[in-house]
């Protein structure tokens, strides 16, 4: 009876022990990407004058019309399907959709070149790259400077979390790495292309002249370089504190303000850049976080035509 008893006792304390790991995983808001938002959009003659789907996490349900699209149910999710207009002439992208995983759906970002056509003869063609990222995109476009620029990447956030968990599958082909702007001849790039996750946790205020600065608290950026089917729950672990003296640091972990510039929306509604001016002890409480998921990581306009990285149950680790 006594050797039950413990038995017994044994399997509810493995019970209970299974529940706190489990509470201490946390699902980011629409991070299993089972509902989208879809946005029907008629391009302008000049450009063909297609009716492109345009897709969106968040709760199932549409957003149709030529119009700014601003996040829709609490979703935090933005992504590079835009809708630009540019001279009055109305012109998509699409570079992230959904696809079946699991059962359900899961995330395709895709690098690819859009297109843009007058009377008939191609007058600019553009590389663009599959992204989603907690943050939200400005629309519409009304030029390709700067891409960066038009997104407002990070959201307010105070946790520390050990690690990003999620599923991913990833391809590239055996092409070549380029950079098409659309306004300079087609170039190779040297390097290969890779898929790229990026989860940096920050400290930022505002001064008063409405410039943002930060300091970096937590650190994880995991590039994809090998071609693999799912991987079902793979974790990321997140660094904290100054990380340039681990054997671990590349330099593409480090502060981005010396290239890679991330934006956000400043309290007199502004995109500014995130000026991020130094390491943060390890100790210190972040106000933001930046999780962003990139089919191609070169930056703007550069990566390899199919470049393609699937991602699902996006979760953070206590």
């Amino acid at each position: 009876m006594k050797m039950k008893r413990n038995k017994v006792l044994f399997a509810a304390i493995c019970l209970l022990f299974s529940f706190s790991m489990l509470a201490q995983e946390e699902l980011v808001k629409f991070g299993n990407f089972d509902s989208w938002i879809t946005r029907s959009i008629k391009e302008s003659v000049l450009v063909g004058g297609n009716t492109q789907t345009l897709y969106e996490v968040g709760p199932k349900g549409k957003f149709d019309g030529a119009r700014a699209y601003t996040n829709q149910g609490g979703s935090p999710w933005g992504n590079s399907n835009v809708y630009a207009k540019v001279a009055g002439v109305v012109k998509t992208n699409v570079s992230v959709y959904p696809d079946k995983h699991q059962g359900g759906q899961c995330a395709k970002l895709t690098t690819h070149i859009v297109s843009a056509k007058a009377i008939g003869v191609i007058n600019i063609s553009v590389l663009a790259t599959g992204s989603i990222f907690l943050g939200t995109l400005i629309e519409p476009i009304t030029g390709s400077k700067n891409p960066m620029s038009k997104m407002s990447i990070g959201i307010p956030f105070t946790k520390k979390p050990k690690a990003v968990k999620f599923d991913y599958k990833y391809n590239s082909p055996s092409a070549e790495r380029i950079r098409e702007t659309g306004f300079s001849k087609c170039q190779k790039v040297a390097g290969k292309d890779m898929g790229q996750v990026t989860c940096f946790l920050q400290k930022r205020w505002e001064d008063a002249e409405g410039n943002i600065h930060a300091l970096r608290v937590g650190t994880m950026r995991h590039r994809f370089c090998q071609n693999c089917d799912w991987k079902e729950g793979q974790s990321f672990a997140i660094h904290y504190g100054d990380i340039t003296g681990e054997s671990f640091y590349k330099d593409w972990m480090g502060l981005t303000s010396g290239g890679e510039t991330f934006y956000s929306l400043n309290s007199k509604g502004k995109n500014v850049p995130v000026k991020e001016e130094g390491w943060a002890s390890a100790d210190e409480t972040p106000t933001h976080i930046i999780l962003k998921f990139d089919s191609s990581h070169g930056g703007a306009y550069v990566g390899t035509i199919g470049n393609t990285l699937w991602v699902d149950n996006v979760k953070l680790v206590y």
